[in-house]
């Protein structure tokens, strides 16, 4: 068998713009046979967990990292024989240069002329990468950066530090934007990713450092315990004696920095309203039994994305974004409507891509595939993407209200509590009501008091009076 008789698939870019993701599951080994299009691995994206096919026929030779193992987007993750003889060829002939311990992952096949036949999307690596190292092994020490190393010889009594120029620090374009949002200068950062790339969490650990009060000594006898090593292998949670310790990464990891960035970037703003919604929850149980939505799941969810929408459609300037770069106010004349759902992975954000322009069996059927999806660990990256505003139902977990933080990118996020039987002024007398607080979040740079008001008031009136779906439509 020759050398390109062996192909290296590479760890693709599932989403748009990720960086790496996690080896979540294999479903194959070395030897067995594989075929264009079957699911080799599931792995985990900052926003989802995706299934990964094959691109072509052929025998599994080498599976290059373990589960849990989370690896650089264009990193071969696995290598299989193809063509005739493939099944009994026993190991490659053309073996990875060596490299030291395993940081280094195998390197790719060299490219063949024209473009590679490759799943659409993914895209094709021109530089090889190196895995990560794993967390709780030593990282390789870095050389100290030229402008620190002549400041430290000037403290040390050496004489004063010869002239140095100044390099520009190596990261990645999301890290770059994460420190941009954070107000952290990449230079004052010590790096600790391969060839003194710095990550999101030495980003993070420099924000972390910066606002921390100074230690005061403790005794010696006072002295904490260590805590325990780290597995060697994957990150894993685990014990201490009073603890629990549970790695941050993937969903979870992304939603942290994407809230973090949001909260420092957008002034956030909140107003609350409390509205008697008891027409609209007897409107539920009315469409419930339309023929319109026969087998749909309707809820009072439902009717108030729907509010929502046209709250929207009265007040257009509240669906828009903010370009930092080119300083403008984006204007959306369509609505991704995203929806918040809490998921073992962490909480996701999908969206319904044109709400706007659906009816309210069709939007029934778009919310209830989105809930099924996500519960289901499926939902894909695509549809977590391109988010214009986002309603996030806190009260079906018994919560009266919240301040939500935007989702980034999007202006407006809503809080919906829990509806709940109290007592209400109606018609001049005390009755028992069904009533929620609604609370709206939202970025003050392009959306003033007026305009937020307006929106809240707007959802509030169609809640209070759903005939208004009808008269405002």
């Amino acid at each position: 068998m020759t050398e390109a008789s062996v192909r290296e698939f590479k760890m693709p870019d599932v989403g748009e713009g990720l960086t790496e993701a996690e080896i979540l599951k294999w479903y194959v080994q070395p030897g067995d046979t594989v075929t264009d299009g079957q699911v080799v691995c599931e792995v985990e994206t900052a926003k989802a967990a995706v299934e990964l096919p094959i691109p072509y026929d052929g025998v599994v030779r080498e599976l290059h990292f373990p589960e849990g193992t989370t690896v650089d987007v264009g990193t071969s993750i696995i290598a299989v024989a193809v063509g005739d003889g493939a099944a009994a060829e026993p190991v490659r002939e053309a073996e990875a240069p060596a490299a030291p311990e395993a940081e280094a992952a195998p390197e790719a096949e060299a490219a063949p002329e024209g473009r590679q036949p490759v799943l659409v999307g993914y895209g094709v690596a021109t530089s090889s990468t190196r895995r990560r190292p794993r967390k709780g092994t030593q990282a390789p020490a870095q050389a100290a950066p030229p402008a620190a190393a002549a400041i430290q010889a000037e403290m040390n009594g050496h004489g004063p530090a010869a002239p140095v120029t100044r390099e520009r620090p190596l990261a990645k374009p999301p890290v770059r934007k994460l420190a941009k949002d954070l107000g952290v200068d990449l230079a004052t950062v010590t790096p600790t990713g391969p060839d003194g790339i710095i990550t999101r969490e030495d980003v993070h650990a420099a924000v972390t450092a910066a606002q921390a009060p100074e230690p005061s000594p403790a005794p010696a006898a006072q002295a904490p315990a260590p805590a325990p090593a780290a597995p060697s292998s994957a990150p894993v949670s685990y014990d201490t004696a009073r603890e629990t310790r549970v790695p941050v990464k993937g969903v979870r990891k992304a939603t942290a920095a994407a809230m973090v960035g949001s909260a420092f970037t957008a002034p956030h703003v909140t107003e609350f309203v409390t509205v008697d919604v008891t027409r609209t929850m007897k409107l539920v149980e009315e469409l419930k039994q339309d023929k319109e939505f026969a087998g749909l799941r309707v809820n009072p969810l439902l009717l108030i994305a729907k509010a929502l929408l046209v709250a929207i459609r009265r007040n257009p300037d509240i669906n828009a974004s903010w370009d930092e770069a080119a300083q403008e106010i984006v204007v959306k004349h369509y609505v991704n409507l995203g929806i918040a759902a809490a998921t073992p992975r962490g909480l996701i954000v999908p969206n319904i891509k044109d709400a706007h322009a659906k009816t309210l069996p069709q939007l029934a059927e778009s919310l209830g595939e989105l809930v099924s999806t996500a519960r289901e660990g499926k939902t894909s990256p695509a549809a977590m993407q391109g988010g214009t505003v986002t309603i996030t139902n806190v009260g079906v977990f018994g919560v009266d209200t919240g301040t939500p933080i935007l989702n980034p990118g999007e202006s407006a996020i809503l809080a919906v509590g829990a509806i709940k039987l109290q007592p209400w002024v109606h018609k001049g007398k005390v009755k028992p009501r069904q009533v929620t607080t609604l609370a709206l979040s939202f970025d003050h740079r392009l959306v003033d008091g007026e305009l937020g008001s307006k929106v809240l008031a707007d959802v509030a009136a169609i809640l209070e009076q759903p005939k208004r779906l009808l008269t405002w439509a």
